[in-house]
């Protein structure tokens, strides 16, 4: 079993807490440096390329005269559903949204900060199968949503609970977010997800999470939010704007978030898609903003490429690596939070492929200083699958991201400067007092990576690292205890439920 050899010390606390029933609370804090790719002038182009679409090309807003009339109202042009906007007026209607913000869990412990130095990670999201090596690809089921819930909650790694961890496709399409938003609030304490597929699903969400948290609650601080997903290349349909509205006009957060893929959903040069996926952004923090002045907001960044022989969408390349950095500056000239992507890959198995393209994605959205990273546990295929032994695998690499964002301290402890002069020449540091007090906690102790002999690596059967993550999920699941609710608010929750699901008839697509 992993961590057999591993019986005290860091080693076993490690296990501890990657296996436990709850997780220990951990946010972490940047305090490493970003990575400014982009000179001053070319941020400045960008900007300006932006504000050129906005004004020259417009965004369609289709299907919602009320945020076609908000935007009127504050000057920008409007004919039909395109609205057009002057150079500057976007970037102003977004000066109002906070350059960080308190997001709530159930358990005031998991409360997290979003934005500034904070750094927050949530699981994969929106796939309709999920995979693991007992059952192969198979479609999601509300057992396997409640599972994903259960992994993130007692994951260290991991402080938001996410949101469509994966699609609970035996449920009804209409009333399976009831039973979404229900699991996170029931089997979790950390923040999560609201539905934005329809409006009046993301007022459901926006209703329990009052249950849960009291109504007065919710007016002054932020336990829900949706991630909204503009209809690239520059258009909202109602559906997404409607659900925007919902957030913000109830003081709940809203991630807006581009999803453009090269060549398909814009040009395939990056630096259009930079300027493009800018001016999106920007249009949906605005109308958020008008809607409610200082609803919270995240300013989000999806862009990838596509190999562009087949039109598959790629992961974790060079090129989406690049924007990533430039829409990291970007975000800061506004001051807003950021969100990136996390473990992407397109590989159908976490094997090499995956775990390559991932900690490259990965990689570039901590060095381009994402504060919420989205799809950070989980994600394979593109995002058709959740992976279970994904899940914990980018998980545990996530504790060792955590630990390269704290940096390095120095001073006389970390120097050692007792430790030298114990040991003096030639004698081994092992045995120093310096040692024995930082060995438990001088390096990052993974429950996954192997690092036995060959010998004992086969006597304990040999295992890769994706049978050694098979084994961690259940051990993680067999472990799991409930978090305590109050018997009326669970009561209240699931009589809120029984009336929703009685009040229309089943739908499935």
């Amino acid at each position: 079993m992993i961590g057999e050899r591993r019986r005290g010390g860091r080693g076993a606390r490690t296990a501890a807490r990657a296996t436990g029933p709850v997780a220990e609370v951990l946010q972490p804090r940047r305090r490493i440096p970003t990575y400014d790719l982009l000179d001053e002038g070319s941020l400045d182009r960008l900007e300006a390329h932006a504000d050129w679409i906005l004004d020259e090309i417009g965004i369609e807003i289709r299907g919602d005269e009320e945020a076609v009339e908000l935007f009127r109202a504050v000057g920008a042009r409007v004919e039909g559903e395109r609205v057009r906007f002057d150079p500057g007026l976007a970037r102003s209607l977004c000066t109002t949204a906070p350059a960080e913000f308190a997001m709530h869990g159930r358990d005031e412990r998991h409360t997290v900060t979003v934005g500034g130095d904070h750094v927050v990670f949530s699981p994969a999201y929106g796939s309709p199968f999920v995979s693991d090596l007992d059952d192969g690809r198979r479609y999601a089921t509300l057992a396997d949503f409640e599972n994903l819930v259960k992994l993130a909650y007692v994951s260290p790694w991991l402080q938001h609970s996410g949101g469509t961890v994966c699609e609970p496709v035996d449920v009804p399409v209409n009333k399976r977010h009831l039973d979404m938003v229900y699991a996170h609030l029931r089997w979790s304490t950390k923040p999560f997800m609201g539905a934005v597929t329809a409006p009046e699903r993301a007022e459901d969400s926006v209703a329990m999470a009052r249950i849960a948290f009291g109504a007065d609650r919710l007016e002054r601080d932020c336990a829900v939010q949706g991630n909204i997903n503009v209809n690239s290349p520059l258009v909202f349909d109602n559906v997404m704007t409607g659900a925007l509205k919902t957030y913000a006009r109830a003081n709940q957060a809203n991630v807006i978030s581009p999803f453009i893929i090269g060549g398909a959903m814009g040009p395939v040069t990056q630096p259009a898609l930079i300027a493009q996926a800018h001016a999106e952004t920007m249009v949906g923090i605005a109308l958020a903003q008008l809607v409610r002045p200082g609803s919270p907001v995240v300013y989000g960044s999806f862009l990838t490429t596509m190999d562009l022989r087949s039109g598959a969408p790629t992961f974790g390349t060079p090129e989406a690596v690049l924007a990533t950095y430039a829409m990291g500056q970007l975000s800061r000239r506004l001051g807003l939070p950021l969100r990136c992507g996390g473990h992407y890959t397109a590989s159908k198995v976490a094997d090499a492929q995956a775990m390559m393209e991932s900690a490259d994605a990965m990689g570039a959205s901590i060095y381009a200083g994402a504060n919420f990273v989205h799809q950070a546990a989980g994600w394979l295929e593109g995002g058709l699958v959740t992976g279970y032994e994904k899940f914990v695998m980018d998980a545990d690499h996530l504790g060792m991201l955590i630990r390269r964002m704290g940096g390095l301290v120095v001073d006389d402890d970390s120097l050692a400067v007792e430790g030298y002069r114990e040991a003096g020449p030639g004698t081994a540091h092992l045995g120093t007092a310096h040692t024995l007090a930082h060995f438990e906690e001088a390096n990052y102790n993974s429950v996954l990576l192997d690092t036995n002999s060959f010998e004992q690596w086969a006597e304990d059967g040999g295992r890769d690292m994706q049978q050694r993550a098979n084994v961690l999920w259940k051990r993680m699941l067999a472990n799991y205890e409930p978090p305590e609710i109050d018997p009326g608010t669970d009561s209240e929750l699931q009589a809120f439920m029984a009336e929703r699901k009685g009040s229309e008839d089943d739908a499935w697509y």
